[in-house]
């Protein structure tokens, strides 16, 4: 698929919305969970369910199911979650955050927001009576619906019941949890219980890291750390999960239970639901561009097999752009029609190649310019740099392209359109193609860009080494850069990279290599002054054929 170069300015231009917030009228209205390097709760989405569906598997209404409030401390937990996320300002390693969980089932099935544990390494689990934290794993996570289930290893728990009356405003609630901030211990945490009534059974569920359907707002006070404790009645039954809050306005939002219910079931059957593994938020930046920033990727999932990798953003789903209005919305409505199986159209940008990729979910992978990728990497190294703006700093307009081949029609490739074409034989080398805007500048200066193309009948794939001796000329006058090995399916063989050539930011890269069922040396070689010239380099490398 067709690769873009896209300069969007990521380290300086990005605005984001609150981290793990909620909101009520708008995606503005939001609040902190937890906060800072050493407080980040991770984020993600997706999940739809039938209202009105009020059966579960893993948990049941007995008549003996109320339970003095007091009570209701045997039944929540606090989650204790580490992982390594990508954030704007770079890799967090072995990031701790916390939030709540509340049992479900005598066997340790404990619900919470997919937010507390997506992208979590380890997860630890503590009552707030407990001596030594438990083990937990994860079952299922709804992205976009904010729900987790885990297991605690263990049995003998005591479990909360869902309430089946109807829940209307003015209904008594309690929010139990372990509420955290910058200055308290994770270790020391203490389980608290705040009462309020229910305000709104039909609150606005859009924000910037989930897409609820049915979300209750009330005033039992919350705060970072409560995500995925429960919200229960007076009873101690299950009212709703807490997965947001607004300090300034003391506004709380819930999960609806009777929203909740069936997605946990599947949640506990080991299903993810909606979910293609992302754990990410949706982002905004100066100039008009969206997206969802992913700061982690589930290990096999839909996602991991697209080729999207932490620190991405995902521009485009089904060539639909994300985040427009600042929230998931758009995104877990795109999984909700299509499903998580079916095979998505998928755009994102990546900031450290500064450019814009296209894959599919379910279907054929991203794919990273070969060269592209390889110099960036490279000369970040080396502390270079690779313009993809013209000297007035406007962005520079992308290649077309088109075929050319040289006078025999041994050698075929796609150059840029414009550029001059020479497709006569090298009488040193053999039949060979040199295309350039300028092929008299090529092969002056630096300053200009060009793709060699070329096939030398007479000599064997064992000169690979030589080939790359004699050209190396070339380090007299560039950094090397160093080698990476080469195999595109074709052709086998040895790239060279050299850069800052000539005192410029200019690249050159020659590939050495031979047909894998043919025993003769091919030379692709590329000056490329600014990124668009490297998207040229890889098109050549896509697409070139040297014939003997």
């Amino acid at each position: 698929m067709r690769r873009h170069v896209l300069t969007i300015g990521l380290a300086l231009a990005l605005i984001t919305t609150g981290c793990g917030g909620g909101s009520d009228e708008s995606a503005d209205d939001t609040t902190t969970t937890t906060t800072a390097a050493a407080a980040q709760t991770s984020t993600t989405a997706v999940a739809d369910a039938d209202a009105d569906d009020t059966s579960t598997t893993t948990t049941s209404e007995t008549p003996g199911g109320l339970i003095d409030i007091s009570e209701i401390r045997n039944s929540v937990v606090q989650i204790q979650a580490q992982g390594t996320f990508e954030f704007f300002e770079g890799t967090a390693r072995n990031v701790p955050s916390t939030g709540s969980g509340f049992v479900i089932s005598e066997d340790g099935l404990v619900v919470t927001n997919n937010h507390v544990v997506q992208g979590a390494a380890t997860l630890a689990v503590s009552f707030p009576d407990g001596d030594v934290p438990l083990n937990a794993r994860l079952l299922g996570v709804s992205e976009c619906s904010d729900l987790a289930v885990i297991q605690l290893v263990g049995d003998g728990f005591t479990p909360l019941t869902f309430r089946t009356d109807p829940v209307l405003a003015g209904v008594e609630v309690f929010s139990a949890g372990f509420p955290a901030s910058d200055e308290i211990d994770f270790d020391n945490l203490d389980f608290t219980l705040t009462k309020g009534i229910v305000a709104s059974t039909q609150a606005n569920g859009e924000t910037n890291w989930a897409s609820v359907d049915g979300v209750i707002q009330h005033d039992a006070r919350i705060l970072g750390g409560n995500s995925g404790g429960p919200l229960v009645d007076e009873d101690g039954r299950i009212i709703g999960i807490n997965y947001a809050g607004n300090d300034q306005f003391d506004t709380n939002y819930a999960i609806a239970a009777a929203e909740a219910k069936g997605i946990i079931d599947q949640l506990a059957a080991g299903n993810d639901i909606d979910s293609i593994g992302i754990n990410g938020e949706a982002v905004a930046f100066d100039g008009g561009f969206t997206g969802v920033w992913v700061r982690s990727i589930a290990s096999g999932s839909p996602a991991d097999r697209a080729g999207i990798e932490p620190g991405d953003l995902l521009l485009e789903l089904e060539s639909l752009v994300l985040a427009t209005d600042g929230t998931m919305a758009d995104y877990c409505d795109i999984l909700r029609t299509h499903g998580t199986e079916a095979t998505l159209d998928v755009t994102v940008y990546r900031p450290t190649l500064d450019l814009v990729l296209e894959g599919q979910l379910n279907g054929e992978p991203i794919i990273v310019p070969l060269i592209t990728e390889t110099v960036i990497d490279e000369s970040t190294a080396e502390g270079g740099d690779v313009t993809a703006t013209g000297g007035d700093g406007a962005p520079l307009p992308s290649y077309s392209y088109t075929t050319v081949s040289d006078a025999s029609g041994l050698i075929t490739v796609s150059v840029p359109a414009g550029w001059a074409v020479d497709g006569s034989e090298n009488p040193n080398f053999g039949p060979s193609v040199w295309a350039s805007p300028d092929l008299q500048g090529f092969v002056d200066t630096w300053n200009v860009p060009g793709i060699v193309v070329e096939s030398a009948p007479n000599r064997p794939a064992s000169d690979i080494p030589i080939l790359l001796e004699e050209r190396s000329t070339f380090g007299n006058s560039c950094d090397d850069l160093g080698q990476e090995d080469y195999d595109d399916g074709l052709y086998v063989g040895v790239l060279q990279i050299y850069g800052n050539c000539g005192g410029t930011d200019t690249f050159y890269v020659i590939l050495a290599a031979a047909p894998i069922d043919a025993d003769y040396l091919v030379r692709v070689e590329i000056q490329a002054v600014d990124t668009r010239d490297l998207e040229a380099g890889d098109e050549a490398l896509d697409t070139f054929i040297a014939n003997n």
